[in-house]
């Protein structure tokens, strides 16, 4: 075989593995959200001056830097006049805010009971919102609608799309 046929064999070989594969692209992923810690059976309590503000608990709690995620949360706010808990199958407590989400149950300590599927609580207000269908009762009263936003400071519930039943009590002459 003479060498030129050889070279040239060899150039065009190199040529069509320049121009016909392509190198590895490799991605980099961004490592900035990284859990600080996972720990099961998890229990968080807040305290102030006052005492016992807060107490939050789950089955599963990661921290991250900048919140807490929680696998069957049961949030308890004590800072009001009113004790309120929530329970949720999941949530996130992050700043003044705790998102709740999955078969939400919102039971505050006068009786007052919600059940819905998200809920925002905001703690410095006192204030949950549900934006999707709701049950909300107590005794034998129950409201359904969707959009529900209840203030536990003033006791005032804003709703739409409401559909109420109630007992009215007799009165007494």
């Amino acid at each position: 075989m003479n060498i030129n046929i050889f070279f040239s064999l060899v150039s065009l070989a190199l040529l069509m593995i320049l121009t016909l594969f392509k190198p590895m692209d490799i991605k980099e992923d961004d490592f900035s959200d990284v859990p600080l810690f996972n720990i099961s059976i998890f229990t968080m309590y807040e305290l102030d001056e006052k005492g016992l503000t807060s107490l939050m608990s789950g089955t599963e709690g990661t921290r991250y830097s900048d919140r807490y995620s929680v696998k069957l949360m049961d949030y308890t706010d004590n800072s009001q006049e009113y004790i309120a808990n929530m329970k949720s199958n999941s949530g996130i407590y992050k700043g003044d805010n705790v998102y709740l989400e999955g078969d939400v149950v919102y039971f505050r300590e006068d009786g007052l009971t919600f059940e819905t599927q998200k809920v925002v609580y905001n703690k410095k207000t006192a204030i949950a919102r549900a934006d999707g269908n709701y049950v909300l009762y107590r005794n034998n009263n129950k409201v359904t609608g969707n959009k529900l936003k209840y203030n536990n400071s003033l006791n005032r519930v804003q709703s739409k799309n409401v559909v109420a039943i109630y007992q009215l009590k007799e009165s007494k002459k």
